[in-house]
C-alpha cells in the first residue's frame, strides 16, 4: 500500500472515530502556504488540531513518535495562522492519533 493511500486511510479512519465521540469535524487537510493540517475538529468549547500518523509495521516505531519536537513546532505555526483566519478567539488544544493496523490510539492534550 502507498503512503498516500495509507496516509488517507489514517485520516479517515481518524474521522470516524472522531464523529463517534462527539467531535464536529472543520477542516480536512487544511493547507497554508506554511503546510497542512491534517484535521481541525470541535470538541466542546476547543479547537483542536489533530495530528494523525500511521504505522503499518513497526520498522519506524510507534506512529506517536513521529510527532518529534520539530513538528509540534511547524503544528503550533499552522494552528496561529488558521486561528487567524478565524477571527474570534478559542482554547486550542492539540491532539495525535496514532493507527497501527487499525488499532487507534487517541493522544488528547500531546502537547502544548
Amino acid at each position: 500500500m502507498g503512503r498516500i493511500i495509507s496516509g488517507k486511510e489514517g485520516e479517515n479512519l481518524a474521522v470516524e472515530y472522531l464523529l463517534k465521540k462527539g467531535y464536529k469535524i472543520l477542516e480536512r487537510n487544511f493547507r497554508t502556504p506554511f503546510g497542512e493540517l491534517d484535521i481541525v475538529a470541535k470538541d466542546k468549547n476547543y479547537i483542536v488540531i489533530v495530528e494523525v500518523k500511521r504505522r503499518l509495521s513497526n520498522k519506524y516505531g510507534q506512529p506517536e513518535l513521529a510527532v518529534d519536537y520539530n513538528k509540534q513546532e511547524r503544528l503550533k505555526k499552522l494552528a496561529i495562522y488558521y486561528l487567524g483566519k478565524l477571527g474570534k478567539e478559542y482554547p486550542v488544544r492539540f491532539d495525535v492519533i496514532a493507527i497501527k493496523d487499525r488499532e487507534i490510539k487517541h493522544i488528547e492534550n500531546a502537547f502544548y
